[in-house]
């Protein structure tokens, strides 16, 4: 940059101005979107079942929670802005909500319709893990919370053990639009729950979790439950039935990851020591499976950069001047030949906003000259006046303050 003079202080009667350059830089800060933890992916290099497996490694042996202590991590994990309970089962994310929940004062206890009080959802049942009720605590699935969710009691209670599918004629349908009913997805026709679009891709990601997080145990989930059998396909790789898989992966790919899904994911991370891959990574799906692939909406990137790039503007500012009288506006002069080559206003006089004039209201304290030429030395004056048109009256006695700038 070239040299910036600078300006003389003045403190003469009616005035106290200092004023100062400054070059206008832009900077933009593009802030992470989520607190994935320095090289926690940095072995996750391969594609297929080896990187399922890479996966596996990185997210397994994390801190089991009990099945009591859910009540009090959903309030971290699952709180809505105005501190209800996020339940995806009646939330209605563009408007309001039939229901909403209080924590722990609404949690269940017995319900009999919506609205009664929320309870634990295990979105992938914990039927299918060969897990009763009362038995949560004996394995780390049983209260891993990356598929535990707080809901609707008596939501849940209808959605039982079924699988997640596309409905066809509903039996069941909540205040949000859930449904329950036979299944029109190909490949299954049975009975199955359909949560609304706009959750779809959450729970299809709870579930590529689930079958990495425990990749060691899903082969052997298959037959624990007929409704987990339409699911799962008794192996460790691809895990599920091919209706299944490319349902999750046509799900994970319409429902991108929310910022609800990021902040949850950070929020189980603080309590388990683990994350989501396919929430951090929604690209793992495809390189996984071979499903759900994202594709890209972004136009093509530039073919060249910009030449003569410099910097052509000139941000002028000072503070406001005091005394008696204070100006109203002021003048600020510019000349390219030097500071004596401005010559002072005259009263009376009227100067337009021009290339080389330019007329600033009291208070605001700053201007700004664009299009300068590189390479060249500008001067400025800068004069307090008051009144308008032949009532224009400038100060111009006294040390005027100036400054001058080469442009880069």
């Amino acid at each position: 940059m070239g040299k910036i003079d600078k300006a003389d202080e003045m403190n003469k009667t009616g005035y106290n101005l200092r004023f100062h350059l400054y070059f206008l830089v832009q900077f933009f800060t593009f802030a992470l979107t989520a607190q994935i933890p320095s090289g926690y992916y940095s072995t996750a290099t391969g594609t297929g079942a080896t990187l399922k497996t890479q996966l596996y490694n990185i997210i397994k042996n994390h801190t089991t929670r009990t099945y009591d202590q859910l009540w009090t991590d959903f309030q971290s994990t699952d709180k809505k802005a105005n501190g209800k309970v996020w339940d995806m089962y009646t939330d209605i994310p563009a408007g309001t909500p039939v229901y909403t929940f209080t924590f722990i004062t609404q949690q269940c206890g017995t319900y009999s319709n919506e609205g009664d009080c929320y309870n634990r959802e295990h979105s992938f049942p914990k039927s299918w893990f060969g897990v009763a009720s009362g038995q949560e605590n004996s394995v780390p699935m049983g209260t891993d919370l990356f598929h535990l969710y707080p809901t609707d009691g008596k939501v849940n209670g209808m959605r039982s053990n079924y699988p997640y599918g596309k409905v066809g004629t509903a039996t069941y349908t909540s205040s949000n639009g859930s449904k329950l009913g036979n299944c029109t997805y190909p490949g299954y026709s049975g009975i199955v729950f359909e949560p609304i679009d706009e959750y779809k891709g959450d729970l299809a990601r709870s579930y590529f979790y689930m079958v990495t997080r425990y990749e060691n145990l899903v082969a052997s989930w298959e037959k624990n439950d007929t409704d987990g059998d339409a699911v799962l396909n008794g192996t460790a790789f691809p895990a599920f039935e091919t209706w299944f898989l490319n349902m999750l992966g046509e799900w994970s790919a319409a429902d991108p990851v929310s910022q609800k899904e990021i902040d949850r994911n950070n929020a189980v991370y603080a309590l388990q020591g683990n994350r989501n891959p396919y929430i951090d990574h929604p690209e793992y799906v495809y390189s996984v499976w071979g499903v759900g692939k994202i594709e890209s909406t972004a136009t093509p990137e530039p073919t060249n950069y910009p030449t003569n790039f410099s910097a052509l503007n000139v941000k002028l500012q000072w503070a406001d001047a005091t005394g008696t009288t204070v100006p109203q506006h002021y003048l600020i002069r510019m000349s390219t030949a030097g500071f004596s080559a401005i010559t002072a206003p005259a009263d009376g006089t009227t100067y337009p906003d021009s290339t080389t004039d330019l007329n600033v209201d009291y208070g605001v304290q700053q201007a700004l000259f664009k299009g300068l030429n590189a390479n060249t030395t500008y001067y400025f004056k800068l004069y307090g006046y008051t009144g308008s048109g032949t009532a224009t009256d400038y100060k111009t006695d006294g040390s005027v303050p100036q400054i001058s700038v080469t442009v880069p």
